[in-house]
């Protein structure tokens, strides 16, 4: 007689179980491409957000204007100017608009409520609120320290 190698049915059956019940499980923690896509837009806005400040105190150097405690306004070229203070951008919307390229329609800008010197602005997408932790911080320049920017991970 010869001996029989292999499987049962009711073997395979139960494995395919448990494969099915694992999957459903660990899918979600490899698959959250929503979640991804978001905090790599805000990690765009964050590098653009960088980007045009630097360029902005390149410019405030340039002009002279790079320690100048008041506002002021310095033209950025294209018809555009932007307020300043200490060569870098202001905290407002109207400022950080003129140097970003984000459509307005899709993201939201908001003073946070807990508002400190120096000023800081958050840049977060439509329908998302800074409770959902899904946002760019810029805050503005004061005496001897640089704008900074910080991005949170959406969840």
């Amino acid at each position: 007689m010869r001996k029989q190698s292999g499987f049962t049915l009711i073997e395979l059956v139960i494995v395919i179980i448990i494969l099915g019940i694992l999957a459903v499980t660990a899918a979600p923690k490899f698959l959250n491409l929503q979640e991804d896509a978001r905090t790599a837009t805000l990690k765009a806005v964050e590098a653009s957000l960088k980007s045009a400040s630097s360029m902005v105190y390149s410019k405030a150097v340039l002009k002279g204007k790079e320690t100048s405690s008041d506002e002021v306004a310095l033209d950025i070229g294209g018809g555009k100017t932007v307020a300043t203070l200490f060569g870098y951008p202001v905290a407002t919307q109207a400022a950080l608009s003129a140097l970003l390229d984000v459509d307005s329609t899709a993201w939201e800008y908001k003073v946070p409520e807990t508002a400190t010197d120096p000023v800081s602005i958050m840049i977060y997408p439509k329908g998302k609120t800074a409770l959902d932790n899904c946002f760019v911080t810029y805050t503005q320049a004061k005496t001897g320290v640089v704008a900074k920017v910080e991005t949170t991970d959406c969840k």
